[in-house]
């Protein structure tokens, strides 16, 4: 049997596809493709960038800036990915123009829907977490949130409410999730 060597997709074999609706992001190399996400996931993830973006506000400047997908976050050569939601460390005006590299995100947020579980799950997930990065996976179906820290084997499970205490906060981020689970219409 011929020993047939699969693609590896760098950032820049990404960048240069057709914009097709769909979003495309590489992870260590394997090319991820997801359709455009339904209303609900976007109301989910308008509703949680709404809310870290006020309370990021509410701390001064010295935490970061909340964004929400389509971004892109490169992590290296070969992955480059769209959570949902992020927040990054503060930046520059050179940052923000795409002069300066972004730093990694402290936070990524990620609402799953049929079409991205899978990735979210088992591909994206694990490559946060060998980044040092925080990540939250919205499982609207079930109305709960998994909260990966970066050397965790296993998630927390929160059902009734989220905390995030990013370092040098005096209160943390703290969000009821029935209200979300409301707006969202689930």
């Amino acid at each position: 049997m011929p020993n047939v060597q699969e693609r590896r997709w760098s950032v820049e074999d990404v960048w240069a596809l057709p914009d097709d609706g769909n979003r495309y992001e590489t992870v260590d190399g394997e090319l991820l493709v997801s359709p455009a996400p339904r209303w609900f996931h976007q109301t989910a993830a308008g509703a949680l960038h709404a809310e870290l973006r006020a309370w990021l506000r509410s701390t001064g400047k010295g935490v970061g800036v909340a964004l929400i997908a389509p971004a892109d976050v490169i992590l290296d050569a070969y992955t480059l990915v769209q959570p949902d939601v992020f927040v990054v460390p503060p930046v520059s005006r050179a940052v923000m123009r795409g002069k300066e590299p972004a730093p990694d995100p402290l936070l990524v947020i990620e609402v799953l829907s049929p079409g991205t579980a899978r990735n979210d799950r088992l591909k994206k997930r694990p490559r946060f977490q060998r980044a040092g990065i925080e990540c939250w996976l919205v499982d609207i179906d079930s109305q709960l949130v998994e909260r990966w820290a970066p050397d965790a084997d296993r998630p927390e499970i929160w059902i009734e409410a989220v905390t995030w205490e990013p370092a040098g906060v005096a209160e943390p981020f703290h969000l009821a999730l029935a209200p979300l689970w409301e707006e969202i219409g689930e």
